[in-house]
């Protein structure tokens, strides 16, 4: 039995299983950036007894913990590098101390390397490699399955594809931005906001998804944008590593196929590398709100089992 643990900028979610693709017990609550680190920490340190005690289980009987955090993290030192959306997290030797709290060893995950763990072992890339993960929620992340393992790079991550650079063109010419600040949640309603794009006072992704399938036009125009970004990334995920398939995670997957998953088809489909073309699917994520749990016991279960 294993404990797995997702720490977002939005959530904390704990929970326990072999690690084998389904849970046996499932803590969550909300996290308040304003708390900092020290606020999440404390929330495990009560999470824990309380979800052990739910499923009637011992601590000695916990062979391993995987955690799946919101940020970089150093997989020698299994130190946070950093969060970019809860300041405070800078070379935290969180494996050690969830370990320390716990009394168990503990493995550490960059969370959207967890999730696409997750889905390439138990969801929409099951059976296939190399499967690439893309999460788009309040920031966008990445991560490559090979043969069911994360690529890891030099051992600080990899696929970071949130952070590729996209052109935009303004009156002074081409501006650069990373994409997440073009198309994740919090981008999107951003310029929600720039457009005047509400729903009861609301400017959010989820109000630009609810216009946009009422067919307002400023809405469609916006998503369009937004998909034509994550084509322009995709593309180059394409042309470097031709995965198998593409998963796509997180709120604004939510959408659905007909404002947000067909028409990044379509815009990946007339621009990528021709010989190429047809050979990668792109598809929804399966194993939703908890696939970052789901991969964090599927590291664990990696790292310590037998």
């Amino acid at each position: 039995m294993y404990l797995g643990i997702e720490i977002g900028g939005t959530k904390l979610q704990l929970g326990l299983g072999a690690g084998a693709g389904q849970l046996q017990g499932l803590w969550r609550e909300t996290v308040d950036p304003a708390s900092g680190p020290d606020g999440i920490r404390r929330q495990i340190t009560r999470a824990v007894p309380e979800l052990l005690a739910r499923a009637g289980l011992e601590r000695s009987l916990i062979d391993g913990i995987g955690i799946g955090f919101g940020g970089p993290v150093d997989d020698e030192t299994q130190h946070v590098i950093k969060s970019h959306q809860i300041d405070g997290w800078d070379d935290f030797p969180l494996a050690q101390w969830i370990a320390d709290i716990v009394g168990r060893p503990a493995v550490l995950g960059n969370d959207a390397d967890v999730a696409g763990l997750a889905e390439a072992l138990f969801g929409a890339g099951q059976g296939l490699s190399p499967v690439f993960y893309i999460t788009i929620g309040s920031g966008i992340g990445g991560g490559l399955i090979v043969d069911g393992a994360i690529y890891r790079g030099q051992g600080r991550g990899g696929a970071e594809i949130g952070h590729l650079r996209m052109p935009v063109k303004s009156a002074d010419g081409l501006t650069w931005f990373p994409l997440e600040e073009l198309a994740s949640g919090w981008a999107i309603g951003r310029q929600a906001a720039a457009a005047g794009l509400t729903i009861s006072s609301s400017c959010t992704a989820e109000t630009v998804a609810s216009l946009a399938q009422q067919g307002d036009p400023r809405a469609l125009a916006l998503l369009h944008d937004v998909c034509s970004h994550l084509a322009e990334a995709i593309c180059h995920v394409i042309v470097f590593l031709c995965p198998r398939r593409i998963v796509i995670g997180g709120g604004v997957s939510l959408m659905g196929e007909s404002i947000f998953f067909q028409p990044l088809r379509a815009l990946v489909a007339d621009r990528v590398f021709r010989p190429f073309a047809g050979m990668v699917e792109i598809v929804p994520a399966h194993l939703g709100e908890e696939v970052v749990v789901h991969g964090a016991l599927a590291l664990a279960r990696q790292r310590f089992h037998g």
